[in-house]
């Protein structure tokens, strides 16, 4: 049997195709892992339009495609073994479908395996501001094992270009995976290394 690390990656219609994408570049190049890559209708348009890429250019980088609409497909089952799911990024509908059961297509009927078995679920869920179903939506799934992680910038890393706010992103789900990464992610290593000599002992006084 297999021993590769698989993990299913799920682009929904949400803006943010991007982190979807850089998380299968990123997995591509551990030869340890092997993708299961879902598009949703909606998340092929967000593809195209955020950054120019046809059906053809992300599933090249996939290990393998199934179609959103094949219920039948091999990661639909709980008996497919699997590290977990990765929806990035996730819409609001398809993290009310999670939040309900609604397993009306093959991502939302993945993410409901993936709680069913208590495997790994994680949603990058994209929308701002959020009105009061989107988070009950965020609490119900978060109670049901999932974990909510917006893409939320830090720019305690002094990121100087788009990739770097992404390529953080990205290599923090991997980090929950316990995945090896090259380097995605820049370590917070405590105040007094990120500061200055001169702001330390401004804002850090010794203790006398």
């Amino acid at each position: 049997m297999s021993t590769a690390r698989r993990v299913v990656v799920a682009i929904t219609g949400a803006s943010g195709a991007v982190y979807g994408v850089r998380l299968l570049q990123a997995l591509a190049m551990n030869d340890d892992c092997e993708t299961h890559l879902i598009c949703s209708s909606s998340g092929l348009l967000t593809l195209h339009h955020e950054l120019g890429m046809q059906r053809a250019d992300v599933e090249r980088i996939a290990g393998v495609v199934h179609n959103v609409r094949d219920i039948g497909a091999s990661v639909a089952s709980g008996s497919f073994r699997c590290d977990g799911m990765v929806i990035a990024p996730c819409s609001m509908r398809t993290l009310a479908a999670v939040a309900t059961g609604l397993a009306d297509n093959l991502i939302a009927r993945t993410a409901d395996v993936m709680l069913k078995e208590r495997r790994k679920l994680v949603l990058l869920a994209r929308e701002t501001p959020l009105h009061l179903v989107h988070l009950r939506n965020m609490t119900t799934v978060t109670e049901m094992g999932a974990i909510v992680m917006p893409p939320v910038p830090a720019f305690y890393t002094h990121p100087q270009h788009v990739d770097d706010i992404v390529n953080h992103t990205v290599g923090r789900v991997l980090d929950l995976f316990g995945i090896d990464h090259a380097g995605l992610v820049s370590r917070w290593a405590g105040m007094r290394a990120a500061l200055t000599p001169h702001t330390n002992e401004e804002l850090i006084p010794e203790t006398p």
